[in-house]
């Protein structure tokens, strides 16, 4: 297993773009030299001929573009006043666009390639000789999502493979000695894996093992456990009791909201239910294949569609991280459209922005007040410009585009110093499609169907 480097210069509109960014944080700055680095990880370095290399690098350059890869850098210091840094995917997760490449590299016969990974290395000219440490990493951090990437230097580079720093953990999966220890041991578990229990959840899960199932649990149940019954998942707040001045109010949250139905057009056809909802459609004449098992025409058939909407928001992960809370929020919407009933087909996206104050640089406002977000939080304006690439990036790539929503960039203080403002934002996103009216119902299981559940390699392999 080895991992070899192809180097390539950086788009030049990107490159001005990195240069206007550097300038605002550091003054300092001069110019800008940039360039891409493939890091492209194989597990038999000698399958790597000449036809196959040329081969992989039109597949890195792009149909269209320039062969303009090179096996060296040409960015390296030579001067006191230039530093240089590069920025990358972590490596411990493999990137969407690292997985379609490899793809793509194994539809065309090369399967020894893993994983193929970009960096961004920086070449930075400034008009002093001396930049602080504190320095740079405000430079970098212009250019680095601290979610996703980290800064790649000659110590933490991998030579042969991406985990090659990560120390194997003895035991992949093992057992939490519940029935001898108790409640004590799941909490143990709690506070090295960071489940997130509280203590109902330990007593729930101990009653669980200890009584009704008399075993131990595996570390990978466990953390399965804290995935699958979250309150994003199961919801507890939004379908538990709700007591107010002590006492208990007649419905939960979701039965208030469900009840809204009682007084609305009675059209749907799925409605908190199956991650989705769907409203009486129309008939219409559709393209069907002849046959599902062997090529043949295409017939013109009368059907009846139901007119999917579906929305979620992902608030939290867009505040850390714009552009990748973004891009998963909507292939998880996606995914909701697509698994109505029994199959839906998604057509066009829409996207609600609510932010903070925006604070434009050089685009002072009376009514605005520069107030400290958390440190972990990116700013309104980054978000909205980062979280709208995002979103768009995502459905272009996917082939729905976002056709209409709504931006709303709100803060005040109040009189008595009270501030009101979308601290924490919202990144609403929503969509359309249709699906056939006759399979909007899932098909009971039979109690010979296999239920597979899928999820990391590391989950899988420890499981």
């Amino acid at each position: 297993m080895e991992i070899i480097r192809l180097f390539c210069p950086v788009e030049e509109t990107k490159r001005q773009k990195y240069l206007r960014n550097f300038k605002k944080v550091n003054p300092h700055v001069t110019s800008l030299s940039a360039e891409k680095c493939y890091h492209i990880q194989v597990s038999n370095s000698s399958a790597l001929s000449t036809e196959s290399l040329k081969l992989l690098r039109w597949i890195l350059k792009g149909p269209q573009g320039d062969d303009n890869l090179s096996t060296d850098s040409h960015l390296s210091v030579k001067l006191k006043h230039e530093t240089l840094f590069e920025i990358g995917p972590r490596f411990t997760f493999s990137t969407a666009e690292s997985t379609n490449t490899v793809s793509i590299c194994h539809n065309v016969g090369l399967k020894f390639i893993d994983r193929i990974e970009m960096s961004v290395r920086y070449l930075l000219t400034l008009d002093t000789n001396k930049i602080a440490e504190s320095e740079v990493n405000q430079l970098i951090e212009t250019v680095c999502d601290r979610m996703t990437q980290c800064r790649y230097t000659n110590e933490n580079i991998p030579k042969n493979n991406f985990f090659e720093c990560f120390t194997e953990p003895k035991k992949r999966w093992y057992y939490i000695p519940v029935m001898e220890k108790g409640a004590a041991a799941i909490r143990d578990e709690n506070t090295k894996l960071g489940l997130a229990f509280d203590e109902w959840d330990i007593n729930y899960y101990t009653r669980l093992f200890q009584s009704l199932l008399k075993r131990n649990p595996t570390n990978v149940e466990l953390f399965d456990c804290a995935q699958c019954n979250s309150e994003h998942s199961r919801h507890w707040f939004f379908r538990g009791k709700i007591f107010l001045d002590g006492v208990e109010e007649k419905q939960s949250l979701i039965e208030q909201i469900i009840d809204t139905q009682k007084s609305s057009n009675p059209n749907n056809t799925v409605k908190f239910s199956d991650n989705s909802s769907a409203i009486k459609g129309f008939t219409h004449k559709t393209l069907h294949a002849s046959s599902f098992t062997e090529c043949g025409k295409l017939e013109t058939k009368t059907v009846k569609s139901d007119l999917i909407f579906t929305a979620e928001t992902h608030n939290m992960p867009t505040a850390l991280s714009p552009f990748s809370g973004a891009t998963t929020g909507t292939g998880g919407r996606i995914r909701d459209v697509q698994s109505i009933g029994r199959g839906g087909l998604p057509i066009a996206g829409t996207v609600g922005y609510c932010v903070g104050m925006l604070n434009i640089p050089g685009y002072s406002l009376p009514y605005e007040t520069k107030l400290n977000y958390p440190a972990s939080f990116s700013t309104p304006l980054t978000i909205l410009i980062e979280a709208s690439n995002g979103t768009s990036d995502y459905g272009n790539k996917f082939g729905e585009p976002v056709v209409t929503g709504f931006t709303i960039s709100f803060g005040i203080v109040t009189e008595q110093g009270s501030r009101i403002e979308y601290v924490k934002p919202v990144l609403f996103s929503g969509g359309l499609g249709i699906a056939n009216a006759e399979q909007m119902d899932k098909i009971n299981p039979e109690k010979v169907v296999l239920h597979p559940k899928s999820s990391s390699r590391a989950v899988a392999d420890s499981s």
